[in-house]
C-alpha cells in the first residue's frame, strides 16, 4: 500500500490483505535500518483475523520515499502523521528496537490515541557504540555485519528460520541494505544514540503495554528491558529464552504467540 505523508511517499504491507478501514489498525514500526519486511511473520496473522494492519518503511528506508527522519521525536510525531493520514484516530503500536523508542515516544506524545503499546527488544535509552556508529555514518558495509553478528542470539547463528532456505544473520542483513548505509543505519544510529527521553516518556504512559525480551539480547538487554518496563504503569513483561535481540525473526512464532494474545485481549478484532 503507498500513500503519501507530508508530500512524500510511504509503503506500508498490509499483511496480504486489503487495507479496511473498518477493521482497528495496528501499526508496525521496524528497528535501525530495516524495513517492514521483517514483520512479514507477524502481520499476516493480525491482517487475516480482524485487524488492518500497516508495517510502516520509516522515510527514506525500503521503498518510502523522502530523507531519513533525524530524531526519534519526529519519528513519533510521523507516526501520528501516518495515523491521520489513513483516517484513523486511533491505533496499536508495535515497535522493535529503535521503534520501541518511537513508538513509546508517539504513546506518551499522544495518550488518547493509542490503544496498545507492545515493545519487543527496548530500553529507556540505546547508547551506541562509537565504532559501529563511526562504521555506519562512513557508509562502511561492516556496520550491517556487526550489527547482524551482534543482534542475533546463539539459535539465531546456527539457523532455524521458520522460513525454508533463509538464514537469519543473511536475512536480515538484507533488509538493512536497500539503501546507503549512511543514509538509513547511520542516521538511525545517530537518532537512538541522541535520544534521552525515553525514561521520562515510559513514565507518562498507562495503556495497555507488553515488553518481550530476551536473554541473549546483547544490544537492549534484558536487564535495560526490564528497567524500562518498570517505568511503565501495569505493564506486562514476556521473557523469550535462547533468543537475542532480533526475536521476531529469530523466534518469530513465539514472538507472534505474545503478541496475539496480548493485543486480542486489550484491542479486540472485529470478526464479522
Amino acid at each position: 500500500m503507498k500513500f503519501k505523508v507530508n508530500n512524500s511517499d510511504v509503503y506500508a504491507s498490509t499483511g496480504g490483505r486489503p487495507f479496511d478501514k473498518k477493521k482497528p489498525l495496528i501499526i508496525f514500526v521496524h528497528g535501525s535500518g530495516l524495513t517492514h519486511m521483517c514483520w512479514v511473520l507477524q502481520t499476516r496473522y493480525f491482517a487475516f483475523h480482524g485487524y488492518s494492519v500497516l508495517a510502516l518503511d520509516m522515510p527514506g528506508h525500503g521503498l518510502s520515499g523522502g530523507e531519513s527522519l533525524k530524531t526519534i521525536e519526529e519519528m513519533a510525531v510521523w507516526i501520528n502523521d501516518v495515523m491521520m493520514t489513513v483516517g484513523y484516530k486511533e491505533t496499536s503500536l508495535v515497535g522493535h528496537s529503535q521503534g520501541c523508542l518511537v513508538t513509546m515516544e508517539c504513546a506518551s506524545r499522544y495518550p488518547d490515541k493509542i490503544k496498545t503499546l507492545s515493545l519487543l527488544g527496548g530500553a529507556g535509552t540505546i547508547p551506541m557504540n562509537p565504532e559501529l556508529l563511526s562504521l555506519a555514518e562512513n557508509n562502511d558495509p561492516k556496520a550491517i555485519d556487526l550489527m547482524m553478528d551482534w543482534a542475533h542470539g546463539p539459535a539465531g547463528h546456527f539457523g532455524g528460520h521458520p522460513v525454508p532456505g533463509l538464514y537469519h544473520i543473511n536475512t536480515a542483513k538484507m533488509l538493512a541494505q536497500t539503501r546507503e548505509i549512511k543514509d538509513t543505519l547511520g542516521v538511525d544510529f545517530r537518532a537512538c544514540d541522541n535520544y534521552k527521553n525515553g525514561f521520562e516518556a515510559a513514565k507518562k504512559i498507562s495503556i495497555p503495554t507488553l515488553s518481550i525480551l530476551a536473554v541473549h539480547d546483547k544490544m537492549c538487554t534484558l536487564k535495560e528491558g526490564k528497567k524500562l518496563a518498570d517505568l511503565i504503569k501495569d505493564s506486562k513483561i514476556h521473557i523469550i529464552d535462547n533468543c537475542g535481540h532480533m526475536m521476531l525473526l529469530e523466534e518469530a512464532d513465539k514472538t507472534l504467540a505474545i503478541l496475539k494474545k496480548f493485543i486480542t485481549t486489550n484491542y479486540p478484532p472485529l470478526l464479522a
